[in-house]
């Protein structure tokens, strides 16, 4: 894993080292290790590592064997073994023994079409010298970030946008129309992102840019497609699950470091952790977050699974002040607003994993996206069920088997405010984004709290309704409902939210590289083909996954009530102690100046916060608290206190110039 960055630009001549060393020297949190450039002509490369695989001959930039094509990688190309045998067969030549070399020959023999012989996550730049070409490419699932700037005759590029703000000609401004998508959906909606004349690059897709303009493509897409599959049981699909998720964690292992796993207590991780441990790492050492609020606290189920697989386990229990300190520089790391502080307990355990002597975890992200594990589609299942027969006072009592916690209250009001929340849009079951809309729609509510002058430019919610529908697959209404339920997840949310602010930020934040068995592409497509009633059936969610698992995690974990991720909110903000920034952040001239939000609802909101603490602070409420501080930080740290560095104290290890031409040796 590591930082790569780059600018090609058809215009100007003359060094880009300067550049380059910025650019480099505001990712080196992603690697720490190492550093180098390339440049020739119009295009300069660079790249911070760590140090993952081949320790010794791995700097980058690498380049083929006459130095034609030069390339820079951020992430791991699982199946690299596999591929070089088959180019060393092929005539191909190899300097060194890292995962990044077979980039370059790959390019070589199939051009664009590399990606498709990839079985790994990345992201990554390759320049072609004598056709004066700049290739970025990004995996099928969006595990890695990549972003760039386009202005026509120059493109830069970075795995995170402060490295393409090194350039000081380019514009630092928030993106209004993405902080209304974020405050809808919790992500900007891909290409774009929180910032204005910066777009990232989709997963799965691949971008060329040479003299004669940009142009775009994509190698591979989720499809839950209806297909012919043979009826079978469900032990022969479970039994095939097993074997892919066994060799995507063995492919998973491959590293000269040490590598770990994240063990939450839930299904997800223990079962991972349990493949490792009992089928090719008998001293797996596993990490875990815990919380001294009791309310999120999953550390009892982590003790059970750590007591049964036997790992070697470190934990760290998160307190509402330490979120509270951390999320600066969380906001910092995740360059976007966020509407949960769930991100900034990993960032605080990827810090555990680091200080612990590792650079490698394994994590069971993705599973819940891709065999049906939030209350979100079990949700849709109960209100489609519901919306046949609207008038009945039965159906919405299978809600209960959601949220046992809130229809235990005594008094009703939960329960009569549960029923009418979900009977919003019960006649709009047909609609191909039904599952979703009513979240939307909800957590469009916050528009509220926006200036007037951020409202104007902003999407109603059935906008936006309308604009995701627009970029649905052609044949998404003929899937069933629960895929394209997982679609909207799987395509919004996991790249745009949970691998990137919550998963690759904050481990990158301490050069832990995160590895995910689930999102192995043969894993996600395998789960595109299972019939709908064995990832949900009835409402049990992940239904595969622990038919699959049974025989290795333990029944306690296997039975257990899924719960939620979550972190505490408002309390780590107006709690018994406040964090020294807020005062500044939140003042009324802070808000007048930075124009962003309303101020007189936001007083009230704080007001109300402080008075009523954080267990009577509604979720909505909660919400607006994290949005507002997470914005006014962002805009604060990139768009007027942005850190200025000339890079030269970056020491690099390798420094390639057009003159230099010859390879790598």
């Amino acid at each position: 894993m590591c930082g790569i960055a780059g600018i090609v630009d058809f215009r100007t001549t003359g060094s880009r080292e300067a550049l380059l060393r910025r650019m480099i020297a505001l990712l080196r949190h992603r690697g720490p290790e190492s550093a180098g450039i390339y440049e020739d002509g119009p295009a300069g490369l660079a790249h911070a590592r760590l140090s993952i695989i081949d320790l010794a001959g791995g700097d980058q930039p690498i380049s083929n064997e006459d130095g034609t094509v030069w390339v820079v990688l951020n992430g791991e190309i699982f199946n690299y073994p596999e591929l070089r045998r088959d180019l060393e067969r092929r005539g191909h030549r190899f300097q060194t023994a890292s995962d990044t070399e077979v980039l370059v020959h790959l390019y070589e023999d199939y051009g664009t079409d590399l990606f498709e012989h990839l079985n790994g996550q990345f992201g990554l730049a390759l320049w072609d010298e004598p056709r004066q070409r700049l290739l970025l490419g990004r995996d099928r699932l969006g595990i890695r970030p990549l972003f760039y700037h386009h202005d026509g005759h120059r493109l830069l590029f970075g795995s995170e946008i402060k490295a393409i703000f090194a350039e000081p000609s380019i514009t630092r401004r928030l993106d209004y129309h993405s902080l209304g998508d974020i405050f809808t959906c919790w992500s900007a909606v891909a290409p774009a992102t929180p910032f204005a004349g910066i777009q990232q690059l989709l997963p799965g897709h691949w971008l060329e840019f040479s003299a004669a303009g940009l142009t775009t493509g994509s190698y591979w897409q989720l499809s839950f497609a209806p297909g012919q599959e043979p009826e079978r049981p469900l032990a022969d699909w479970a039994d095939e699950l097993d074997d892919l998720l066994t060799d995507a964690a063995r492919l998973r292992l491959r590293a000269d470091v040490p590598v770990g796993a994240y063990l939450s207590g839930g299904l997800d991780s223990t079962y991972i952790s349990a493949l490792v441990k009992k089928r090719f790492n008998n001293r797996l050492c596993t990490f875990s977050v815990g919380f001294a609020d009791q309310r999120f606290d999953e550390s009892s189920y982590q003790r059970q699974a750590v007591d049964q697989l036997g790992t070697d386990h470190r934990a760290i229990t998160c307190t509402d002040s330490e979120i509270g300190d951390a999320f600066p520089a969380v906001v910092w790391h995740a360059e976007t607003p966020m509407i949960r502080t769930a991100p900034v307990p990993l960032y605080l355990l990827a810090k555990l994993v680091r200080e612990s002597g590792f650079k490698v975890v394994l994590t069971g992200e993705g599973a819940d996206e891709m065999f049906a594990g939030y209350n979100i589609f079990k949700e849709a299942m109960v209100r489609r069920f519901w919306a046949r027969n609207p008038q009945s006072t039965m159906r919405p009592r299978l809600l209960e088997r959601l949220y046992p916690y809130v229809f235990s209250q005594g008094d009703g009001k939960a329960r009569s405010y549960l029923e009418g929340f979900f009977r919003r849009g019960l006649d709009e079951s047909e609609k191909p984004a039904f599952s979703h809309l009513i979240r939307w729609r909800n957590t469009a509510q916050l528009h509220t709290f926006f200036s007037t002058a951020v409202r104007r430019e902003l999407d109603g919610p059935e906008q936006f309704v309308e604009r995701m529908t627009a970029q649905l697959p052609t044949d998404f209404i003929s899937w069933p409902a629960l895929s394209r339920a997982q679609y909207l997840e799987a395509s919004l949310f996991l790249p745009g939210y949970l691998l990137a602010a919550q998963g690759d930020r904050m481990a990158m934040a301490h050069a832990v590289e995160g590895r995910f068995p689930f999102l192995d592409h043969r894993v996600a497509e395998f789960a595109a083909r299972v019939p709908p009633r064995f990832r949900l059936n009835g409402l049990n969610e992940k239904f595969i996954v622990k038919k699959a698992a049974e025989t290795v995690i333990p029944a306690a974990v296997l039975q257990r009530h899924k719960q939620p991720y979550r972190a505490p909110i408002s309390g780590c903000f107006f709690g018994e102690r406040q964090p020294d920034y807020l005062a500044d952040l939140l003042a009324p001239e802070t808000l007048q100046t930075s124009n962003l939000f309303d101020n007189n609802r936001v007083q009230r909101l704080i007001g109300k916060c402080r008075r009523q603490g954080a267990e009577l602070v509604s979720e909505r409420e909660n919400m607006a608290v994290v949005g507002i501080i997470s914005t006014l930080l962002l805009e604060q740290q990139f768009c007027r206190e942005f850190p200025t560095t000339d890079g030269r104290d970056i020491e690099l290890t390798k420094k390639i110039s057009g003159t230099d031409q010859g390879g790598t040796s």
